[in-house]
């Protein structure tokens, strides 16, 4: 799998090609459609990030949130690039970045459910010695 030399996504330099027209082929309209949907993908991260860091126990997400954004356009910079000059740096490099993304979610996954977690034990930490010391002063008036 390290050789991409094999891939060419020029629809021009294709062996046995004439001068008439050759629609592009599966792979090329799929890997099109993948780029397009990084840079998506990629700028609502960032969006998402920047709207995550409003708040302070949000930024503890929302920054890294904006980095992995990054990382996903950056690879769909390298994808295209390798569309461009067939080469297959350019690719690996791609491959690199979106594993990158893909890592850095895992643990901002992670970590969001982990926040989650807390907020609920905490929620209920309040809440209970709340509830037992207002049922406590309703129990004490009505009998006292």
């Amino acid at each position: 799998m390290d050789d991409f030399t094999e891939i060419n996504l020029d629809t021009d330099n294709q062996p046995n090609s004439n001068t008439s027209f050759r629609p592009p082929s599966m792979f090329q309209i799929t890997f099109n459609e993948m780029t397009k949907d990084m840079r998506f993908v990629g700028i609502f991260t960032i969006i998402y990030g920047a709207l995550q860091c409003l708040s302070i126990i949000g930024a503890i997400v929302g920054i890294p949130l904006i980095l992995i954004g990054l990382r996903m356009r950056e690879a769909a910079d390298q994808f295209d690039n390798f569309k461009l000059t067939n080469n297959a740096h350019a690719m690996r490099l791609g491959f690199e970045l979106q594993a990158k993304y893909f890592r850095l979610t895992k643990i901002i996954i992670i970590i969001s459910l982990v926040i989650i977690v807390l907020m609920i034990i905490l929620f209920f930490a309040i809440l209970i010695p709340l509830f037992t010391s207002v049922y406590q002063m309703q129990s004490h008036n009505q009998f006292g």
